[in-house]
């Protein structure tokens, strides 16, 4: 690959990692919202930290990685050889991009977690699992638990 196409895979693939992943990035806090949960009612609960634990949330796993990854490989492999050997590299490089570029987008995109467990006032126990943003919750610490439908979330 000369010069020049290292330089356009280059541009290319910074151009739609950083589109993709930065399209796919989402809140998993206590302190983020989404766009459609603005302006809902949310049931709130009050009740005390009974346990803390760090957990690993996984990273995304959309198509942008293996698309960005096959789109480098295949243009990598077609530099190799020439005719029916170029043809195959061109392949062979992009089913391993493809491949590496998944790896890269779950990695890039995996973060720390907490999960929380709270006794609530009504004596129910509950767990809920959110980004660690560095929140600090501790045993015994009075928190409230807010619910919209299916999410939840712990905050002071």
């Amino acid at each position: 690959m000369n010069g020049k196409q290292r330089a356009v895979v280059s541009a290319f693939v910074a151009a739609v990692l950083g589109l993709g992943l930065g399209g796919c990035a989402t809140g998993l806090g206590g302190e983020t919202y989404s766009r459609g949960e603005a302006r809902r009612a949310m049931t709130v609960q009050y009740g005390t930290v009974e346990s803390v634990r760090p957990v690993k949330l996984e990273g995304t796993k959309t198509p942008v990685g293996p698309l960005a990854g096959a789109a480098v490989g295949g243009i990598a492999g077609s530099s190799v050889g020439q005719g029916r050997g170029s043809a195959i590299a061109t392949v062979i490089g992009a089913v391993a991009g493809g491949l590496a570029g998944a790896a890269v987008e779950e990695g890039a995109t995996r973060s720390q977690g907490v999960e929380v467990t709270v006794r609530l006032d009504n004596d129910k126990l509950m767990a809920i699992v959110q980004d660690d943003k560095g929140e600090g919750f501790r045993p015994g610490e009075s928190v409230r638990v807010l619910r919209d439908g299916g999410t939840m979330r712990v905050a002071r």
